[in-house]
């Protein structure tokens, strides 16, 4: 209950809620007990490491645009003292992960060493002590040993540490922010540190406040504030209720494109999100964009296409967590290090509400039917199930996300195409340069890869030949590029800075023009874009 002297208030709406895992920024494979493993001994202690010995290195580097992306921590020289700090106070909150990595380097040595194509019983007690239990010793068909991962008994076990999940809270007042995942979040007079794991129902009710007041002792109190953050904490919040939000009523079908690979799909009956990674809402930009504030109060659908961070974003979905009544992810059971579960992270980061599909699954609603696509390339060959191209047919309209698929092989899209038709949209993304394998996947390899491997297994989309395939198969009425990196906003994720001579520009300029000539409606989606069709 309220007092009659308390006022209500709103949480303003460029406050960041930004999820950090041992105070670097959290991304998906921070959550699998597996991949956390890797990535804190074989990125975040050896960039820090790098750091302490060559700060004047990393300061230079992190000025250097061609640099964006790379393994340089952004911090002048003088924070070499609150790195070590960090690093120390890691290797004693991560000690279970660091073990953990260990085991799974031991355990592949003993696999190259005595698996040789014979019974693999005896192997089962030489599996390193951490791992026991956790793993199932296995051939592939060509005799090569691997291992597959009990995943959801990792979770459950001393492996999976929600001590590491924190939350910072700071106001943003632009689209400026460094490369995030290459230098940690340290101590700020501007930054709140919030020690709650990224399951807490206090970040709902936090977030919900953005458009719904709330007390704001009732929410000081719930965070547990010391004196010193009292004051910071009381400046994240307003008395001036935001816009009102107006839930559409048309008798169309509106899809609202939010940057990057988010569209808003919108009828009367449903909610469709895809892919989501929203801008702030609150400041001056010279680019247009939706906001938050431009979503409905519930979502019921949201799609997630594949596992990489500028497509799965914690700080938008968390705070998001209370509108989102389903979340759709591709499904994978294979216990492979470099394909964990979805739906196992986002049970336990508190999404109770995960329906987990595959290849040609369907979800089938009153007047609209979701299915599942095959997504092929953009995973550097590996052996990856997590990603799905999504077909959303609402009445007799028809549209596919396509996402960052890199259409290798037109027959597999020619089988679906006899299942699901034509369409009338298309969104496919063009990214066609894409970073090397050891860019995301690198601290889960188990031994470094040559340099022209790397270079020749990159993680990108579409050129304008296999693009074109897609089209050619499904006949759309019109097409968008999308899923560019190319926001103002998504520079701290994606590191991408595109000119005119850029590669992935040129090949998605042939594939719009090449369509306009076809006399297909196309274009190249930036910013913001509302399109209005007839179902």
């Amino acid at each position: 209950m309220l007092s009659d002297t308390e006022q209500l208030v709103y949480l303003k709406p460029n406050v960041v809620i930004e999820p950090l895992f041992n105070k670097w920024y959290a991304w998906s494979h921070l959550i699998s007990p597996a991949t956390a493993a890797m990535n804190i001994v074989e990125k975040h202690l050896k960039i820090m490491d790098s750091y302490i010995q060559a700060p004047r290195t990393h300061a230079a580097a992190a000025k250097n645009p061609k640099l964006l992306g790379g393994p340089f921590m952004d911090y002048p020289t003088e924070k070499v003292a609150e790195i070590k700090q960090l690093k120390s106070h890691i290797e004693e909150i991560s000690a279970n992960s660091i073990v953990l990595h260990k085991a799974f380097r031991d355990l592949n040595s003993m696999l190259k060493s005595k698996a040789k194509g014979f019974n693999l019983s005896e192997l089962y007690k030489e599996i390193p002590g951490p791992l026991q239990g956790y793993v199932e010793l296995v051939y592939d068909l060509d005799n090569h040993p691997s291992y597959r991962i009990f995943e959801s008994l990792l979770f459950n076990s001393e492996f999976y540490n929600k001590k590491s999940q924190t939350f910072a809270l700071w106001v943003t007042d632009n689209d400026d922010r460094p490369f995030a995942l290459s230098t940690p979040k340290l101590n700020d007079d501007n930054v709140l540190h919030a020690d709650l794991p990224f399951e807490s129902d206090i970040i709902d009710e936090l977030s919900k406040m953005k458009r719904i007041p709330g007390s704001l002792e009732q929410i000081k109190n719930r965070f547990s504030l010391n004196e010193k953050d009292r004051a910071l904490f009381d400046s994240f919040f307003t008395k001036a209720a935001p816009p009102v939000y107006q839930k559409y009523n048309g008798d169309k079908i509106r899809m609202r494109y939010f940057g990057h690979a988010c569209i808003l799909v919108e009828t009367k009956e449903v909610t469709i999100l895809v892919d989501p990674l929203i801008s702030y809402y609150g400041y001056q930009s010279e680019v247009s964009r939706f906001s938050d504030m431009d979503l409905p109060d519930t979502i019921d659908y949201v799609f997630i296409t594949h596992n990489h961070q500028d497509h799965l974003l914690f700080e938008t979905l968390i705070p998001l967590r209370h509108k989102i009544r389903h979340i759709v992810v591709p499904g994978n059971s294979k216990g492979r290090l470099q394909d964990p579960s979805l739906r196992l992270m986002f049970n336990n980061i508190g999404f109770d509400n995960v329906i987990e599909i595959d290849d040609m699954d369907r979800i089938c609603l009153d007047n609209c039917a979701i299915t599942g696509l095959p997504f092929l390339g953009e995973h550097a060959d590996l052996d990856i199930q997590s990603k799905l191209c999504y077909h959303v047919k609402i009445g007799d309209f028809a549209v596919i996300f396509a996402a960052d698929s890199c259409i290798l092989e037109q027959k597999v899209y020619e089988h679906v195409h006899r299942i699901v038709k034509d369409v009338d949209v298309l969104f496919l993304g063009m990214e066609c340069d894409g970073a090397p394998l050891s860019w995301i996947y690198g601290p889960l390899l188990d031994a470094r890869i040559e340099k022209d491997m790397d270079d020749s297994r990159r993680l990108s989309g579409s050129n304008f030949e296999r693009g074109m395939k897609l089209v050619d198969v499904f006949n759309p009425k019109e097409v968008y590029v999308y899923a560019m990196g190319m926001e103002p906003w998504l520079k701290f994720i994606s590191s991408i800075k595109y000119t005119a001579y850029s590669n992935p520009i040129i090949e998605s300029g042939k594939l719009i023009d090449h369509c306009l000539e076809r006399g297909i409606t196309a274009e190249r989606l930036f910013g913001e874009k509302e399109l209005l069709r007839s179902n």
